[in-house]
């Protein structure tokens, strides 16, 4: 692996997101910070989601799936109209973001993002088990920010 990293200028790794990205405030998607992309990189895929679900809703919960997002792209922007990309089925039944909704306790987000070998043929109506099978063999090069967020 390389040197791909992903921040947000809205929380640090591991600290709090801000209340107004969560399903009931505002539910726009943080801004994110792209950096060191891999040359041989084709495209990017993100994957947001609750490990700390698996309580409550007996599995981990997925809030945004998105897949070929340029390998040009430095900044996924606040409430990103995903044009150019392809966003997939989040956990809430809906295509996009859906921000984080912890019914008990404080929980921690994972915000991933792969740099892909390819382009990736996926449907809209793709969840994120879809994307992972469809990823397997072509990462090229991985990033992870967490953010935490409480009822």
């Amino acid at each position: 692996m390389t040197g791909l990293t992903l921040s947000s200028p809205e929380f640090e790794d591991g600290e709090p997101i801000p209340e107004k990205y969560g399903y009931t405030e505002a539910n726009v998607n943080p801004p994110l910070t792209i950096h060191d992309v891999p040359a041989e990189t084709e495209s990017l895929a993100l994957l947001v989601d609750d490990p700390d679900a698996k309580e409550p809703a007996g599995k981990v919960w997925d809030h945004w799936t998105v897949w070929n997002i340029s390998p040009d792209r430095e900044e996924i922007p606040e409430d990103w109209s995903a044009d150019e990309a392809t966003e997939g089925q989040n956990d809430y039944g809906e295509g996009g973001y859906g921000g984080p909704n912890p019914p008990d306790r404080e929980h921690t987000y994972r915000f991933r993002l792969y740099a892909l070998d390819t382009t990736l043929d996926l449907s809209p109506s793709a969840t994120k088990e879809d994307l992972v099978d469809a990823m397997t063999g072509h990462v090229v090069d991985k990033a992870r920010i967490d953010g935490t967020y409480a009822p």
